[in-house]
Protein backbone atom coordinates (compact mmCIF):
# COMPACT_ATOMS: atom_id res chain seq x y z
CA UNK A 1 0.00 0.00 0.00
CA UNK A 2 1.44 3.36 -0.89
CA UNK A 3 1.99 5.92 1.55
CA UNK A 4 -1.34 8.11 0.34
CA UNK A 5 -2.96 4.78 0.08
CA UNK A 6 -2.49 4.45 3.64
CA UNK A 7 -3.10 8.05 4.60
CA UNK A 8 -6.56 7.62 2.99
CA UNK A 9 -7.26 4.48 4.76
CA UNK A 10 -6.43 5.87 8.13
CA UNK A 11 -8.52 8.98 7.21
CA UNK A 12 -11.43 6.93 6.62
CA UNK A 13 -11.06 4.65 9.77
CA UNK A 14 -11.30 8.34 11.71
CA UNK A 15 -14.18 9.27 10.29
CA UNK A 16 -16.10 5.64 10.77
CA UNK A 17 -15.04 6.00 14.55
CA UNK A 18 -16.43 9.36 14.84
CA UNK A 19 -20.00 7.85 13.66
CA UNK A 20 -21.97 7.97 16.88
CA UNK A 21 -20.36 10.69 17.92
CA UNK A 22 -21.33 12.47 14.36
CA UNK A 23 -24.96 11.67 14.90
CA UNK A 24 -25.07 12.85 18.78
CA UNK A 25 -23.57 16.28 17.67
CA UNK A 26 -26.15 16.53 14.58
CA UNK A 27 -28.81 15.66 17.36
CA UNK A 28 -27.96 18.31 19.54
CA UNK A 29 -27.38 21.26 17.10
CA UNK A 30 -23.48 21.18 16.47
CA UNK A 31 -22.40 21.20 13.07
CA UNK A 32 -18.42 21.56 13.86
CA UNK A 33 -16.04 19.19 14.67
CA UNK A 34 -12.82 17.65 13.82
CA UNK A 35 -12.81 14.98 11.73
CA UNK A 36 -8.99 13.29 12.07
CA UNK A 37 -6.89 14.18 14.43
CA UNK A 38 -3.65 12.67 12.75
CA UNK A 39 -1.06 13.22 15.97
CA UNK A 40 -3.23 10.36 17.51
CA UNK A 41 -4.47 8.19 14.59
CA UNK A 42 -1.53 8.14 12.01
CA UNK A 43 -0.49 11.44 10.88
CA UNK A 44 1.12 14.03 13.31
CA UNK A 45 1.46 16.54 10.83
CA UNK A 46 -2.78 16.72 9.77
CA UNK A 47 -5.72 17.53 10.97
CA UNK A 48 -9.28 17.65 9.09
CA UNK A 49 -11.84 19.59 10.49
CA UNK A 50 -15.59 20.76 9.68
CA UNK A 51 -16.92 23.70 10.43
CA UNK A 52 -20.67 24.09 8.89
CA UNK A 53 -20.41 24.22 5.65
CA UNK A 54 -16.61 24.44 5.46
CA UNK A 55 -14.10 21.44 5.26
CA UNK A 56 -10.98 22.38 6.23
CA UNK A 57 -7.71 20.31 6.34
CA UNK A 58 -4.47 21.86 8.05
CA UNK A 59 -0.85 20.85 7.75
CA UNK A 60 1.67 21.45 11.15
CA UNK A 61 4.56 19.61 9.68
CA UNK A 62 4.93 18.96 5.29
CA UNK A 63 2.40 20.46 3.28
CA UNK A 64 0.45 18.42 1.10
CA UNK A 65 0.73 19.34 -2.49
CA UNK A 66 -2.53 20.26 -4.74
CA UNK A 67 -3.30 16.75 -5.77
CA UNK A 68 -3.03 15.49 -2.61
CA UNK A 69 -5.37 17.77 -0.68
CA UNK A 70 -8.12 17.51 -3.40
CA UNK A 71 -7.54 14.04 -3.53
CA UNK A 72 -8.26 13.76 0.38
CA UNK A 73 -11.07 16.33 0.17
CA UNK A 74 -13.10 14.56 -2.11
CA UNK A 75 -12.52 10.96 -0.21
CA UNK A 76 -14.03 12.58 3.03
CA UNK A 77 -16.64 14.36 0.95
CA UNK A 78 -17.97 11.57 -0.63
CA UNK A 79 -17.71 8.92 2.94
CA UNK A 80 -19.46 12.08 4.64
CA UNK A 81 -22.14 12.05 1.81
CA UNK A 82 -22.46 16.16 1.82
CA UNK A 83 -20.87 18.61 -1.00
CA UNK A 84 -18.94 20.98 1.24
CA UNK A 85 -16.46 23.48 0.59
CA UNK A 86 -12.57 22.72 0.87
CA UNK A 87 -9.64 24.68 2.21
CA UNK A 88 -6.55 23.70 2.65
CA UNK A 89 -4.06 25.39 5.64
CA UNK A 90 -0.48 25.28 6.06
CA UNK A 91 1.00 26.21 9.27
CA UNK A 92 4.17 24.60 9.33
CA UNK A 93 7.88 25.55 8.22
CA UNK A 94 7.99 26.97 4.44
CA UNK A 95 8.03 24.47 1.78
CA UNK A 96 11.41 24.57 -0.57
CA UNK A 97 11.15 26.48 -3.54
CA UNK A 98 9.90 23.76 -5.62
CA UNK A 99 7.06 23.11 -4.39
CA UNK A 100 3.84 23.71 -6.25
CA UNK A 101 1.36 25.19 -3.40
CA UNK A 102 -2.22 24.32 -3.90
CA UNK A 103 -4.05 27.57 -5.14
CA UNK A 104 -6.12 29.70 -2.06
CA UNK A 105 -9.90 28.82 -2.84
CA UNK A 106 -12.69 31.63 -2.50
CA UNK A 107 -14.47 29.88 0.38
CA UNK A 108 -10.72 30.22 2.30
CA UNK A 109 -11.65 34.13 2.66
CA UNK A 110 -14.99 33.96 3.11
CA UNK A 111 -16.73 34.05 6.27
CA UNK A 112 -19.13 30.67 7.14
CA UNK A 113 -21.23 29.66 10.24
CA UNK A 114 -21.06 26.62 12.20
CA UNK A 115 -23.35 26.01 14.98
CA UNK A 116 -22.77 24.41 18.21
CA UNK A 117 -25.72 23.09 20.35
CA UNK A 118 -27.61 25.63 18.19
CA UNK A 119 -25.37 28.51 19.37
CA UNK A 120 -24.24 29.91 15.75
CA UNK A 121 -20.66 30.96 15.28
CA UNK A 122 -18.80 32.95 12.84
CA UNK A 123 -16.15 30.97 10.74
CA UNK A 124 -12.91 32.35 8.07
CA UNK A 125 -10.54 29.33 7.45
CA UNK A 126 -7.75 32.19 6.12
CA UNK A 127 -7.12 35.55 8.07
CA UNK A 128 -4.52 37.56 10.02
CA UNK A 129 -4.52 34.85 12.67
CA UNK A 130 -3.74 30.96 12.39
CA UNK A 131 -6.94 29.64 13.75
CA UNK A 132 -10.64 29.89 12.32
CA UNK A 133 -12.10 31.51 15.39
CA UNK A 134 -13.39 28.52 17.43
CA UNK A 135 -11.20 25.75 19.04
CA UNK A 136 -12.95 22.42 18.58
CA UNK A 137 -11.75 20.88 21.15
CA UNK A 138 -13.08 23.16 24.17
CA UNK A 139 -16.16 22.02 23.47
CA UNK A 140 -16.71 20.19 26.25
CA UNK A 141 -15.82 23.33 28.16
CA UNK A 142 -18.33 25.29 26.71
CA UNK A 143 -20.84 22.55 27.21
CA UNK A 144 -20.21 22.67 30.87
CA UNK A 145 -20.61 26.67 30.47
CA UNK A 146 -23.99 26.25 28.66
CA UNK A 147 -25.19 24.41 31.84
CA UNK A 148 -24.10 26.54 34.60
CA UNK A 149 -24.68 30.11 33.09
CA UNK A 150 -27.88 30.57 33.26
CA UNK A 151 -28.87 33.40 35.53
CA UNK A 152 -25.03 33.84 36.61
CA UNK A 153 -22.75 36.78 36.04
CA UNK A 154 -20.17 35.32 33.41
CA UNK A 155 -16.53 36.66 33.53
CA UNK A 156 -14.91 35.26 30.19
CA UNK A 157 -10.85 35.76 30.52
CA UNK A 158 -8.75 35.37 27.49
CA UNK A 159 -11.96 35.35 25.48
CA UNK A 160 -10.80 35.08 22.30
CA UNK A 161 -13.48 35.42 19.94
CA UNK A 162 -16.06 35.14 22.54
CA UNK A 163 -17.04 31.56 22.18
CA UNK A 164 -17.73 30.51 25.99
CA UNK A 165 -19.11 34.04 26.55
CA UNK A 166 -21.25 33.85 23.36
CA UNK A 167 -22.07 30.63 24.54
CA UNK A 168 -23.26 31.87 28.39
CA UNK A 169 -25.14 34.78 27.09
CA UNK A 170 -27.00 31.96 24.55
CA UNK A 171 -28.10 29.90 28.32
CA UNK A 172 -28.95 32.99 29.64
CA UNK A 173 -26.67 34.29 31.62
CA UNK A 174 -27.50 37.55 33.74
CA UNK A 175 -24.01 39.67 32.45
CA UNK A 176 -20.70 38.46 30.57
CA UNK A 177 -17.71 40.18 30.48
CA UNK A 178 -15.13 38.89 27.82
CA UNK A 179 -11.70 40.46 28.31
CA UNK A 180 -8.64 39.82 25.94
CA UNK A 181 -5.50 41.91 24.36
CA UNK A 182 -6.77 41.50 20.79
CA UNK A 183 -9.41 43.96 19.44
CA UNK A 184 -9.48 41.90 16.34
CA UNK A 185 -10.50 38.51 18.22
CA UNK A 186 -13.33 40.98 20.37
CA UNK A 187 -14.42 42.27 17.10
CA UNK A 188 -15.11 38.55 15.87
CA UNK A 189 -17.04 38.03 19.25
CA UNK A 190 -19.15 40.93 19.08
CA UNK A 191 -20.46 39.62 15.77
CA UNK A 192 -20.80 36.05 17.52
CA UNK A 193 -23.11 37.75 19.91
CA UNK A 194 -25.19 39.62 16.89
CA UNK A 195 -25.57 36.49 15.39
CA UNK A 196 -27.21 34.74 18.34
CA UNK A 197 -29.29 38.07 18.75
CA UNK A 198 -27.48 38.29 22.15
CA UNK A 199 -27.58 42.06 23.90
CA UNK A 200 -25.14 44.43 23.97
CA UNK A 201 -25.59 45.36 27.82
CA UNK A 202 -25.18 41.96 28.91
CA UNK A 203 -22.73 41.04 26.83
CA UNK A 204 -19.51 43.37 27.70
CA UNK A 205 -16.43 43.42 25.43
CA UNK A 206 -13.03 44.29 27.36
CA UNK A 207 -9.97 44.93 25.01
CA UNK A 208 -7.49 45.00 28.12
CA UNK A 209 -4.63 43.01 29.21
CA UNK A 210 -5.93 40.33 31.24
CA UNK A 211 -4.10 39.86 34.35
CA UNK A 212 -4.49 43.67 34.78
CA UNK A 213 -8.29 43.59 34.79
CA UNK A 214 -8.32 40.19 37.07
CA UNK A 215 -6.42 41.75 39.59
CA UNK A 216 -8.28 44.92 39.81
CA UNK A 217 -11.57 42.58 40.01
CA UNK A 218 -9.82 40.59 42.76
CA UNK A 219 -8.88 43.68 44.80
CA UNK A 220 -4.82 42.42 44.38
CA UNK A 221 -2.18 45.13 43.61
CA UNK A 222 -1.32 45.49 39.73
CA UNK A 223 2.30 45.87 39.05
CA UNK A 224 2.76 48.18 36.02
CA UNK A 225 5.76 48.88 33.41
CA UNK A 226 6.53 51.93 32.46
CA UNK A 227 5.64 51.54 29.28
CA UNK A 228 2.47 50.08 29.86
CA UNK A 229 -0.72 51.68 27.92
CA UNK A 230 -3.61 53.57 30.14
CA UNK A 231 -5.47 50.82 32.02
CA UNK A 232 -9.45 51.34 32.73
CA UNK A 233 -9.95 51.49 36.31
CA UNK A 234 -12.07 49.13 37.44
CA UNK A 235 -13.90 48.53 40.07
CA UNK A 236 -13.57 45.27 42.93
CA UNK A 237 -16.40 42.96 42.15
CA UNK A 238 -17.72 39.08 41.86
CA UNK A 239 -19.15 36.47 39.86
CA UNK A 240 -20.60 33.60 39.58
CA UNK A 241 -18.81 31.78 37.01
CA UNK A 242 -14.99 32.45 35.87
CA UNK A 243 -14.33 30.92 32.73
CA UNK A 244 -10.10 30.86 32.68
CA UNK A 245 -8.04 29.77 29.21
CA UNK A 246 -4.60 31.37 29.26
CA UNK A 247 -2.34 30.82 26.85
CA UNK A 248 0.80 28.58 27.32
CA UNK A 249 3.02 31.53 28.27
CA UNK A 250 3.17 35.08 27.57
CA UNK A 251 4.88 38.16 28.48
CA UNK A 252 2.94 41.23 29.01
CA UNK A 253 3.34 45.08 30.84
CA UNK A 254 1.44 44.06 33.34
CA UNK A 255 3.02 40.09 34.07
CA UNK A 256 3.73 36.91 32.64
CA UNK A 257 2.01 34.00 31.79
CA UNK A 258 3.36 30.58 33.02
CA UNK A 259 0.89 27.85 33.27
CA UNK A 260 3.80 25.60 33.90
CA UNK A 261 5.33 26.90 36.35
CA UNK A 262 2.97 29.72 38.11
CA UNK A 263 -0.65 28.74 37.50
CA UNK A 264 -1.57 30.36 40.49
CA UNK A 265 -0.27 33.34 39.40
CA UNK A 266 -4.11 33.21 37.15
CA UNK A 267 -5.87 31.08 39.47
CA UNK A 268 -5.70 32.91 42.99
CA UNK A 269 -7.05 36.24 41.64
CA UNK A 270 -10.10 34.17 39.55
CA UNK A 271 -10.81 32.93 42.90
CA UNK A 272 -11.00 36.09 44.44
CA UNK A 273 -13.48 37.38 42.06
CA UNK A 274 -16.21 34.01 42.91
CA UNK A 275 -19.23 35.04 44.48
CA UNK A 276 -19.66 31.97 47.63
CA UNK A 277 -20.67 28.88 46.04
CA UNK A 278 -19.31 30.01 42.52
CA UNK A 279 -17.26 28.07 39.82
CA UNK A 280 -13.99 28.23 37.78
CA UNK A 281 -13.32 26.33 34.76
CA UNK A 282 -10.17 26.36 34.21
CA UNK A 283 -7.81 25.25 31.20
CA UNK A 284 -4.60 23.92 30.69
CA UNK A 285 -2.95 22.96 27.65
CA UNK A 286 0.15 21.78 27.85
CA UNK A 287 1.28 18.16 27.70
CA UNK A 288 3.68 17.58 30.07
CA UNK A 289 1.81 18.62 32.62
CA UNK A 290 -0.17 15.52 34.08
CA UNK A 291 -3.77 15.82 34.91
CA UNK A 292 -3.46 15.26 39.05
CA UNK A 293 -0.51 17.07 39.84
CA UNK A 294 -1.96 19.86 37.59
CA UNK A 295 -5.44 19.40 39.90
CA UNK A 296 -3.27 19.63 43.59
CA UNK A 297 -1.99 22.57 42.58
CA UNK A 298 -4.91 24.30 42.05
CA UNK A 299 -6.20 22.95 45.46
CA UNK A 300 -3.19 23.72 47.26
CA UNK A 301 -3.62 27.62 45.40
CA UNK A 302 -7.33 27.74 47.06
CA UNK A 303 -6.65 26.56 50.46
CA UNK A 304 -3.77 29.46 50.41
CA UNK A 305 -6.35 31.63 48.93
CA UNK A 306 -8.59 31.13 52.19
CA UNK A 307 -11.01 29.61 49.26
CA UNK A 308 -10.72 25.49 50.13
CA UNK A 309 -12.23 24.14 46.70
CA UNK A 310 -15.52 22.22 47.95
CA UNK A 311 -14.84 19.77 44.63
CA UNK A 312 -12.95 19.60 41.06
CA UNK A 313 -14.35 17.95 38.35
CA UNK A 314 -12.07 17.23 35.35
CA UNK A 315 -12.89 17.22 31.80
CA UNK A 316 -11.24 16.06 28.93
CA UNK A 317 -12.05 16.78 24.98
CA UNK A 318 -14.48 15.16 23.55
CA UNK A 319 -13.68 11.88 21.41
CA UNK A 320 -12.70 13.89 17.95
CA UNK A 321 -9.50 14.62 19.92
CA UNK A 322 -8.13 10.83 21.00
CA UNK A 323 -4.77 10.90 23.01
CA UNK A 324 -2.18 8.87 22.10
CA UNK A 325 -1.77 7.15 25.58
CA UNK A 326 -4.82 8.12 27.06
CA UNK A 327 -3.45 11.34 28.31
CA UNK A 328 -4.86 14.15 26.24
CA UNK A 329 -2.54 17.69 26.63
CA UNK A 330 -5.99 19.66 27.33
CA UNK A 331 -7.48 19.05 30.39
CA UNK A 332 -10.77 21.17 31.97
CA UNK A 333 -10.66 21.20 35.23
CA UNK A 334 -14.50 23.00 37.05
CA UNK A 335 -13.49 24.25 40.15
CA UNK A 336 -16.14 24.95 42.98
CA UNK A 337 -16.46 26.50 46.08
Amino acid sequence: MTAAAELLAAVRLAIDRRAGLRARLQAAGTDCLRLFHGIAEGEPGLAIDRFGPLLLLQTFRAPLPGPAVQALGCAVQAQLGEGLQLVCNHRGPAPGPDFAWHQPAAPALQQHECRERGVRFCIQARHRGQDPWLFLDLRAGRARVHALAGGKRVLNLFAYTCGAGVVAAAAGAQLVWNVDFAASALAIGARNAERNGIAGERFVLLHADCIAVLRQLAGTPVQRRARARPLPAIARQQFDLVFLDPPRWAKGPFGAIDVVRDYAALFKPALLTLADGGTVIATNHVPEVPAAAWIEQLRRCAHKAGRPLRDVELLGADEDFPALDSTPPLKIAVCRL
